[in-house]
């Protein structure tokens, strides 16, 4: 696409870096309803780029981050000037969201998508209780430990890795699962999964033990299960600076 052609929807956290920005660029290269932009640019951290995400997910639109928040691994340098020839020039990743679906101790069902991960932690004094499920087969009896998640490749450097998960390549067809603070058995790291994989946690003594889901933001407090997999028929487009792309910054992160 022609750099001078680009019909940008610009999108802006409450921060006030943000909502300057938003207002200088758009003056400068025009603003457009998201319904007829050809890319998105979003002006914020981490957590607005995924607020964005959520919000664009049905209309298939690229999705260009400007970092103008606290974190911004997925997002790229904020510059004002050149933005229409960055975006001639950007590199596109594809992502697939995971689906959680967790029934709660009432009977009820919290369905989410959740971009970078779903965890369970515990949520009283005990350590929890999880019996873990692959694909319908038990391989964990029972782990007890502060809490586990699933993380997707781009979720990977979020809190699986401070929960000492491996980092994942943007391309890798796998998913990573993480214990939290896991105390026995006391020397399981994890596992590796097909992203085919549909991953079941059984909540074990939750009334006495209770344990909070939570997909990225939303949660499902006192659960009894939780049924976690790629929906593959969900993809977001994100778009990098050429040599600053997922695959790049996922490699770096491992040697810093």
């Amino acid at each position: 696409m022609a750099g001078t052609s680009w019909k940008i929807c610009f999108r802006a956290s409450d921060g006030a870096d943000a909502r300057a920005a938003k207002a200088t660029l758009v003056a400068r290269y025009g603003d457009v309803p998201a319904e007829q932009a050809d890319v998105i640019v979003a002006l914020g951290g981490d957590g607005f780029m995924l607020n964005t995400l959520y919000a664009t997910e049905a209309l298939d639109i690229p999705v260009y981050g400007m970092n103008r928040g606290t974190v911004g691994f997925l997002m790229n340098d904020f510059v004002e000037d050149g933005l229409r020839d960055r975006l001639d020039g950007a590199e596109e990743a594809e992502i697939n969201p995971l689906r959680m679906e967790a029934v709660c101790d009432d009977g009820t069902t919290v369905t989410a998508l959740a971009i970078n991960e779903v965890s369970l932690f515990r949520a009283g004094a005990q350590a929890a209780k999880l019996r873990i499920s692959i694909d319908g087969r038990v391989r964990m009896d029972e782990l007890v430990c502060d809490g586990a998640l699933v993380a997707t490749p781009a979720g990977s450097t979020a809190y699986n890795y401070s929960a000492h998960g491996p980092i994942l390549p943007i391309g890798a067809e796998v998913l990573a699962l993480t214990p939290i603070a896991a105390f026995r058995p006391r020397r399981w790291r994890g596992a590796l999964l097909p992203k085919t994989a549909k991953v079941r946690f059984d909540v074990l003594e939750a009334d006495k033990r209770p344990v909070t889901a939570v997909a990225d933001s939303r949660d499902a407090r006192h659960v009894i299960s939780v049924e976690v997999h790629i929906e593959s028929g969900i993809r977001h487009r994100l778009l990098f600076d050429p040599g600053h792309g997922l695959e790049e910054r996922l490699i770096r992160e491992q040697f810093e």
